[in-house]
């Protein structure tokens, strides 16, 4: 995946001003954000973008601002407008526009929502303190997950990874209120901070659904006591990784000896599965130590425990009260002071819920086929300058190379939005509570995944919405998706857009970022096909992994914020992916006429300017607090490190700056990563 946001969401403010024609105007986008009182040697990133982070403060309201905000802002816009004039519409009931109008409207109802209070999960609650052991426990947790509550463990439904033309029902650990399993053990500063805001919550909580202070600590301590059990079961992020080891498929009957404290048949039952063979369990020794925890924590602290988890999940959607609870806890992970304005959470709600319906309209308006085509071709320009990186290779033996070319050959590539759009007759979406329409379209969502289990892999499904700021390689379909929303400059037309700038904005940063996937330390394990497979001989996954060692161990020394290090070994496939696509965007960019003219544009030569788009692509200040947590959680480093950190193994880029040994992004030869 190409983008990393902190949580779901992303917010934008539009651009300060219309941005003249990069190809025409003295002033444009690249030349004026650059920051001449830093050397391009010592910090490309600030070099590159230090002008436009000067001047441009992080509202308030946000953890970071930067490119993928701007660019959504103008969605953010179109969206809204989409919205309200479903609204006006009083369009046909079942319709799209009805749905997206009345989804709307519940939302922006505050008064109605704040009159409500947690009145909307008063059937939920009372069925959580209904129960009387933990087989009716287990039955209340099976409905409450079909409407999108997280607890206990994450199930889902995904393609085999050894068979990819069968959908196999999964489970991961999970259960955890915090981000990860970290968050209850690392003693520094930043992540003592964010486990005392969510202890802090969970009192808060437990006094808003009646608790006495004692009653409400007592409960709180419970619950953080749980969880801290689940989260030592659980494995850290760089070793759910492996997908060898993160695979493990069982019948029924194994997943019951387990966890014998779940009758699986129900639970499977219960959440609508009537007929299944196997699961894939990823980590079996979390499930053991769940069912210690069934057995043996008493059935008071579960009920607790869901109930809690039953507000968590369903805060954003609340009343005043319950949301600010939720928000005072989340800004010590984000940083944000304030919350973003309600209209931008609720299109983010909206997008998660039926975003696919509202991306049928927004295409129609917003991306046109002679975009779809440049970038359509422009794939097609990267995947050939992969195919010459391959051959000319000297690590690799020509056995493993002729099974390289086939696999690269057959990834298929999906272009600003799909053919075939997913049908949300049978979604009921109306004017009653906000947090009620959330639950029904999970319980829409949940049952599509769930129906999959009994059908044919459809390889022409999308998992992102074509408004999307974002992009993806799933190694199941050997596909890359590239949204239309992927491609947007903030106050620019495609037409507008100079090569150089577009080879460094897009070729590289998205399409070779997302084409080298298929080959990075977790890709290269699947085969053409999309099956977890082995088609590499030893002396050459030995070459690789000497390589992937090296970028692991050039990102573990980087320090983005406090003492935290980043964790070489969890990010190095987007690391590989973020230096194949620079390298391949070089390749092919030198192709170009763009290139061959030399022709500067305010002063800057083609490379200069490619590499600056490059940098462009992750234009981005953020705060400590957001940072801290993308280390600890995430499998991408933060924006900075994702440009000084494959540039420094660049040699183009120490030829287009003047790189010299002295400046602090120079390494030499022997020091600089080569994989692709």
């Amino acid at each position: 995946m190409k983008k990393s946001f902190f949580f779901a969401s992303i917010c934008i403010l539009l651009y300060a001003c219309n941005t003249p024609s990069v190809k025409n105007s003295k002033v444009d986008i690249l030349s004026s954000n650059i920051d001449s009182t830093i050397k391009p040697g010592d910090d490309f990133f600030l070099y590159a973008n230090g002008g436009w982070i000067k001047r441009t403060p992080i509202p308030a309201s946000e953890s970071g601002w930067g490119i993928g905000n701007l660019v959504m802002e103008e969605n953010y816009t179109r969206l809204k407008k989409i919205n309200e004039d479903a609204v006006a519409a009083k369009a046909t009931e079942g319709s799209i526009t009805q749905k997206i109008g009345d989804f709307w409207q519940s939302a922006m109802d505050t008064i109605a929502i704040n009159k409500a209070g947690l009145a909307p999960l008063k059937n939920d609650l009372d069925k959580i303190n209904a129960t009387k052991n933990i087989v009716e426990l287990l039955e209340v947790a099976a409905e409450l997950k079909t409407k999108g509550i997280k607890f206990f463990f994450n199930d889902y439904v995904a393609q085999d990874d050894k068979n990819s033309e069968v959908m196999a029902f999964r489970l991961d650990q999970g259960g955890l209120g915090m981000p990860n399993r970290d968050y209850y053990f690392k003693t520094d500063p930043r992540t003592t901070a964010v486990r005392n805001a969510y202890k802090t919550y969970l009192v808060k909580t437990f006094k808003q659904l009646g608790n006495v202070e004692a009653l409400a600590q007592k409960n709180a301590d419970a619950v953080f006591l749980l969880e801290t059990k689940l989260a030592k079961a659980s494995r850290k992020l760089e070793d759910t990784r492996d997908p060898y080891t993160n695979y493990n498929k069982m019948d029924i009957a194994g997943l019951s000896k387990l966890t014998a404290a779940i009758n699986w048949n129900n639970f499977i039952k219960n959440i609508g599965i009537y007929k299944l063979d196997s699961v894939i369990v990823g980590q079996p020794e979390f499930y053991t130590a769940l069912n210690k925890e069934l057995t043996t924590t008493s059935i008071d602290d579960w009920k607790n425990y869901l109930q809690f988890h039953l507000i968590l999940g369903s805060a954003r959607y609340m009343d005043i009260v319950t949301f600010n609870n939720y928000f005072d806890y989340s800004k010590s992970l984000s940083g944000a002071d304030s919350p973003r304005p309600r209209w931008k959470r609720v299109l983010d709600a909206e997008e998660n819920a039926i975003g696919e319906a509202l991306g049928q309209l927004f295409v129609k308006e917003y991306f046109d086929e002679t975009a779809k085509k440049r970038y359509s071709n422009l794939v097609e320009v990267i995947r050939a300058a992969y195919k010459e990186r391959i051959a000319h290779l000297t690590w690799m033996s020509d056995s493993t190379k002729l099974k390289a070319y086939h696999k690269l050959a057959a990834i298929t590539k999906k272009v600003g939005y799909p053919d075939k759009w997913k049908d949300f007759s049978t979604l009921q979406i109306d004017k009653r509570p906000y947090v009620l329409n959330i639950q029904r379209a999970n319980k829409w969502w949940h049952q599509y995944n769930i129906n999959k289990l009994t059908k044919p892999v459809d390889r022409t499904e999308w998992d992102m919405t074509p408004q999307t700021y974002n992009a993806y390689y799933n190694p199941g379909n050997n596909e890359m998706v590239l949204p239309a929303g992927m491609f947007s400059v903030p106050g620019m037309k495609d037409a507008d857009l100079d090569n150089a700038f577009v080879y460094g904005y897009a070729a590289a940063s998205t399409i070779g970022h997302e084409i080298t996937h298929g080959f990075d330390d977790q890709g290269r394990q699947y085969d053409e096909a999309g099956n977890l497979k082995n088609w590499w001989n030893k002396q050459d996954a030995a070459q690789f992994n000497k390589r992937a060692k090296s970028i692991i161990e050039q990102f573990n020394e980087m320090v983005p914020v406090d003492t935290l290090h980043i964790n070489g070994n969890a990010t190095q496939g987007e690391n590989i992916a973020d230096l194949g696509g620079l390298l391949l965007g070089i390749d092919a960019f030198k192709k170009t006429a763009a290139f061959k003219k030399e022709e500067k544009i305010n002063g800057l030569t083609p490379m200069q300017r490619y590499f600056l788009g490059y940098a462009y692509s992750w234009m981005y200040e953020e705060r400590k607090e957001r940072i801290s947590s993308q280390v600890l959680t995430d499998v991408h480093a933060p924006a900075k490190e994702r440009v000084n950190g494959p540039l420094v193994n660049i040699p183009a880029f120490y030829e287009a700056f003047g790189i010299k040994a002295g400046d602090k992004m120079y390494r030499a030869d022997s020091l600089r990563v080569n994989i692709w």
